[in-house]
């Protein structure tokens, strides 16, 4: 049985199921049967359960449903006691398999430590994006920005980014006293700026009002004076003095029936003028009310003037986590079930989906259409606030459709702004709650799916390139997801001691790139959002009918940028690592012969012989 194992893999269980071959390693459950085989990360599988005495059934956190079947009732628990022990929550972080990938990489030349940094972590767009993102938006620094440092060490917010922007004539004492008004002192900071208007997008938690009704003057002062401050740095406007607006072939049958004001409001005509800035609440406004009996709440216009606060309704973490539970199942019957629409529908899946899209096309068009700041929260300002803070961008701004663009737009949103991906993704070490998992990241990423089907030349990655973020979302085969903000990264030092999982999804590797793709487009997406326009993610939700992957001597190998020459192209190809698999693998295993420690997922293959190939 050819079987071959990833660097720094070792496998701990090999057995027989009815007409296959099991094993378990540090990192995967590796199934091997007559015509096929199956693969899963450790860290991918949710629960794994025993059914009709013989039969193992394990449940994936990318919906796949694994059922495989044993000769007797004995070995069935024998390897449902070794696959819960194996899928465990770590005791510490170092016990991730991303940990251990790393050390093999490092271990390939020490003395080439600069080599493996260029091929092994994320480019300068990534390390530098604060930096570049300001200059790329055209923030003013001198008169109406400023980069405040109060965070520095993480000293006010554990689960926000060390440098946040704000309007410079807001102090650091007031922002301390806004802290201790928002929900984990997740204060409104600036994330994007509009160039040709000068339009922002803030991001916050929910004001802390509770049932005595509580105020704040300087969180009122602050979220005025954002918009203040897009007034005075109203950007470039296009000839014709009307704010340049994108169009698309979906923008008429755009849903926006909404209840707002937004379509009341005038453009911009007066840079001296601040416009009404747009509180979007994520919430619905009864579940807004309802926080204020756990000491949250909601903004109140009366007290924020030249403000409008609009609620979405999105559905709480727990309403999600059912409804990918429900959608998973459906997806899982065997036989197909004959009503699969309705069974579908009662998912609620794409409701969900149509929500959120809703939510960012209202951002969208108040940023781009009406020249309006807009102030974007939920609870806690981490789960729905960046799935429509970043859809929104990506709506708005061609850089973000862009692989590199791309990139930084789920370092900036996701990961600076503390989503909590080690609960989300059930990874995080000693925590046992299940309430805290919830497929919020993939729910997002089903949502960019959605654009990329109904603009398909307007994105240069492909579909591929989000299927592979699902999968390494959750494998913990990179360390780029690990931990719960960038805090706890910055303690568990790990973005020195794993691999970033855009070394594999730069855009160097032409896997992921959409031949369709037309660069230059200045366009503002404006999609469908009707539950009927969307579609259900046939790649990770029905992996039958997915693509196969590519195989081996279709991969091409990537080279770093700015390695270009012939010399170089030559040398990683001539020195490739020669690898081998064992004709049969229990046999191999007995006779204590060792197993070669190579890729068998086409892409990281790719990844590892790069690494080899660059430093050698």
């Amino acid at each position: 049985v050819p079987f071959t194992v990833l660097q720094g893999e070792g496998v701990e269980y090999l057995g027989h199921a009815n007409d296959a071959v099991i094993a378990i390693s540090n990192y995967r459950l590796h199934i091997k049967f007559k015509d096929s085989v199956i693969n899963v990360p450790l860290r991918m599988m949710e629960s794994v359960e025993c059914r009709d005495m013989f039969q193992l059934h394990i449940v994936c956190k990318d919906s796949k449903v694994i059922r495989c079947h044993f000769s007797t009732f004995k070995q069935c628990q024998e390897w449902l006691k070794r696959l819960n022990r194996a899928i465990a929550r770590p005791a510490k972080p170092e016990d991730l398999f991303a940990f251990a990938y790393h050390a093999w990489c490092l271990g390939v030349c020490v003395d080439e430590e600069d080599q493996h940094a260029h091929l092994c972590r994320p480019g300068d767009h990534v390390r530098y994006r604060f930096e570049m993102e300001l200059v790329r938006m055209g923030f003013d620094l001198q008169n109406v920005w400023r980069v405040s440092d109060i965070n520095n060490n993480y000293k006010l917010c554990s689960s926000y980014p060390q440098k946040l922007l704000v309007p410079v004539w807001i102090t650091d004492k007031e922002l301390e006293n806004v802290a201790s008004f928002r929900s984990w002192k997740r204060i409104p900071v600036v994330v994007y700026r509009h160039v040709r208007n000068g339009a922002v997008i803030a991001r916050c938690s929910q004001p802390e009002i509770s049932w005595w009704g509580w105020r704040n003057a300087d969180d009122e002062y602050l979220v005025t004076s954002i918009a203040k401050a897009c007034a005075l740095n109203p950007g470039v406007k296009v000839p014709g003095g009307v704010p340049h607006n994108g169009s698309s072939d979906g923008s008429e049958a755009c849903e926006t029936d909404f209840d707002s004001s937004l379509t009341a409001c005038s453009s911009v005509e007066n840079a001296g003028t601040p416009q009404k800035l747009l509180i979007l609440d994520a919430r619905s406004y009864t579940a807004a009310v309802a926080n204020r009996a756990k000491g949250g709440g909601c903004e109140c216009e009366e007290y924020y003037p030249n403000c409008e606060v609009v609620f979405m309704g999105m559905a709480n973490i727990h309403s999600i986590r059912n409804s990918f539970q429900y959608l998973r199942a459906v997806c899982s019957q065997v036989p197909d079930p004959s009503n699969w629409l309705s069974a579908l529908e009662s998912t609620k899946w794409l409701q969900h989906l149509s929500v959120m899209l809703k939510a960012a096309v209202l951002v969208s068009n108040a940023v781009d259409r009406e020249g309006r700041p807009v102030l974007v929260h939920c609870s806690d300002g981490w789960d729905r606030t960046p799935q429509i803070v970043a859809l929104a961008k990506i709506l708005l701004d061609p850089y973000y459709r862009t692989m590199e663009g791309f990139q930084v737009l789920v370092e900036s949103d996701w990961l600076d702004f503390g989503h909590k991906f080690g609960d989300r993704c059930g990874h995080q070490e000693k925590v046992e709650d299940q309430n805290e998992q919830c497929p919020v990241f993939l729910q997002w990423l089903d949502a960019v799916h959605q654009l990329l089907k109904q603009f398909p030349c307007l994105f240069e990655f492909n579909e591929a390139f989000l299927v592979k973020l699902v999968q390494h979302t959750y494998s913990c085969l990179y360390g780029t997801f690990l931990g719960n903000s960038p805090c706890e990264r910055e303690l568990h030092n790990i973005y020195k001691r794993t691999c970033s999982v855009w070394s594999l999804l730069r855009a160097g590797n032409k896997n992921f790139h959409n031949l369709l793709y037309m660069p230059g487009s200045e366009q503002v997406l404006h999609p469908v959002c009707h539950v009927r326009a969307l579609h259900v993610w046939t790649s990770v939700y029905l992996p039958a009918s997915s693509p196969h992957p590519l195989g081996q001597e279709d991969m091409d190998i990537y080279l770093p940028s700015g390695s270009q020459s012939q010399e170089f192209s030559g040398r990683c190809l001539d020195r490739l690592p020669k690898t081998r698999s064992m004709d049969d693998l229990l046999s191999a295993c007995d006779s204590s012969s060792p197993l070669t420690r190579t890729s068998s997922d086409p892409n990281l293959n790719n990844h590892c012989q790069e690494v080899r190939a660059g430093l050698e």
